[in-house]
């Protein structure tokens, strides 16, 4: 309900409450907006991070075991010298992991800044900026009214 609807006869604490109301579910739904966007993002730097890592894991740990059992074998198979052999494995691992690399960076580059939620949190700041202040603020000089007691200094 909003004050043109009754003709403006609401009370001003009745605007209050709806003022306060409103504002309170622009809030909530601006922090709803940007945990979509966030989980959105999140979920593409996961999967980004899971290609860099896994390519990580297979340079780190497979490469000594596996490198010496793939040399050994392609010199058996082949007839290579064992130093060829090794050079092969190791372009071979390099290829993996060059070919992971790029497929991490196409995933990070897809994640994107909320949008939305910027622009939205920016034009409510707009909104809230162009308030004016209680005339008796301005009618102090900007100081509260002394009659009001403050809990701390």
């Amino acid at each position: 309900m909003s004050a043109a609807d009754d003709g403006g006869n609401r009370s001003l604490g009745q605007l209050v409450a709806t003022a306060t109301t409103e504002l309170s579910a622009l809030v909530h739904d601006e922090i709803a907006l940007a945990k979509a966007e966030f989980r959105d993002s999140a979920r593409r730097t996961l999967f980004g991070s899971g290609a860099a890592i896994v390519a990580g894991v297979l340079l780190l740990f497979s490469l000594p075991v596996l490198s010496f059992a793939l040399a050994y074998g392609l010199r058996a198979w082949t007839g290579l010298g064992l130093a060829w052999c090794f050079l092969i494995v190791g372009g071979i691992y390099w290829l993996i992991a060059g070919i992971l690399g790029v497929f991490a960076l196409a995933k990070f580059k897809r994640v994107k800044a909320p949008k939305k939620s910027v622009a939205s949190a920016k034009e409510t700041a707009a909104v809230l900026g162009s308030v004016k202040p209680h005339p008796r603020a301005a009618a102090n000089g900007g100081r509260p009214a002394r009659d009001v007691t403050r809990s701390t200094a």
